[in-house]
């Protein structure tokens, strides 16, 4: 273990910090000296979560700053929001470095947060420092930060789906709809009878119709890369099944482009970046492509019949829209290779 990188996990016994101990064992330069949880402090992760049994030996540590620092050098913080807004800055503090999973830092504008997420926004001050972890479009900037925000699982298949084009000018920012769909999981662990397998089973509904709280973040980026600001329709479903994000996006065509110069696009735009794959004219994604794994898979289909564009992006809700994105900002902070201890091939069937 000489010379690896500590790290903690804040929200360990959640669905996120599960997926970090699995893919950070496999880790060659990162070792995990503690798993917390302000819950279940004393307890053995194991006993939630058998399937770790033999893996995480330690009992569940506390939440305390202090003691943290003097066990780790890096602290993942996969928390519901709200929380980490009040962790974080004892966190830094104590000298350690960041990489928060909870939204609470994704949202620059504080008014703004607070009026979709419903919580007390962090200072100015940190929301500033924060930087926005997705790897594809901001890897350059995350080197050697101490507080990197990753990014919402919905938002990294909206806008890694989106971005090239919106980019290139070949698409009207101003027309774009999304219809977004995600497994169960991506709601988490706790109890709501929305998720009791007798209400989601043959069952698919549309929820947080226009009051999501991922929309502001999309806007955001959107806003950035286009220049100006860009306001979208985003629908949010739940569908049957335990992870995957489906993300169908469409725009009105600027000019007239066809699926092979789509290819083309997003090829050259994400080149040297190992987790996107764009598909060949005429072949889709499917969600359980990528399960398990780091990948966001893009197709495209433009129709001449309407002058619009329609884009399918998946990915695996818990990897890289959340755990396995943030292990990827963990390698480009560090200055690591960005693909260390997530290469790993979906889980099909």
């Amino acid at each position: 273990m000489n010379n690896k990188l500590r790290v903690a996990i804040v929200g360990s016994t959640g669905y996120g910090g599960v997926e970090l101990i699995r893919f950070l064992q496999h880790h060659p330069h990162v070792e995990i000296t503690s798993v917390i949880s302000s819950s279940s402090s004393g307890e053995s992760i194991a006993d939630g979560f058998p399937h770790l049994t033999g893996v995480i030996n330690r009992p569940l540590d506390g939440v305390d700053p202090v003691e943290i620092a003097g066990r780790a050098d890096l602290v993942f913080t996969a928390t519901p929001s709200g929380v980490s807004a009040k962790l974080v800055p004892g966190l830094l503090e104590a000298g350690l470095k960041v990489i928060d999973l909870s939204g609470d830092f994704r949202i620059k504008d504080g008014a703004v947060y607070e009026e979709w997420y419903k919580h007390p926004a962090p200072s100015d001050e940190l929301l500033q420092q924060a930087v926005y972890g997705m790897a594809e479009l901001y890897g350059d900037t995350v080197k050697d930060k101490t507080l990197i925000s990753n990014p919402g699982c919905y938002p990294t298949a909206t806008l890694l789906g989106l971005v090239p084009a919106v980019q290139a000018g070949w698409i009207d920012p101003s027309s774009i709809i999304i219809d977004a769909k995600s497994g169960v999981s991506g709601a988490g662990r706790g109890t709501n009878l929305a998720y009791h397998y007798a209400e989601m089973n043959e069952n698919f509904k549309a929820y947080k119709l226009n009051k999501h709280q991922h929309i502001p973040e999309i806007e955001q980026v959107l806003g950035q890369v286009a220049g100006s600001p860009v306001t979208v329709t985003f629908t949010t479903q739940l569908v049957p099944m335990t992870r995957g994000i489906m993300s169908t996006m469409y725009a009105s065509l600027v000019g007239e482009h066809t699926d092979r110069e789509l290819v083309d696009l997003y090829r050259q735009f994400y080149e040297n970046r190992p987790f996107v794959r764009v598909r060949e004219p005429g072949i889709w994604p499917s969600t359980k492509e990528v399960t398990g794994s780091n990948y966001c898979d893009i197709g495209f289909s433009v129709d001449p019949r309407t002058g619009r564009l329609t884009i399918v992006s998946v990915i695996d809700n818990l990897v890289k829209g959340a755990s396995g994105q943030a292990i990827q900002n963990l390698n480009l902070m560090m200055g690591w290779e960005e693909n260390l201890g997530l290469n790993m091939t979906p889980v099909y069937p």
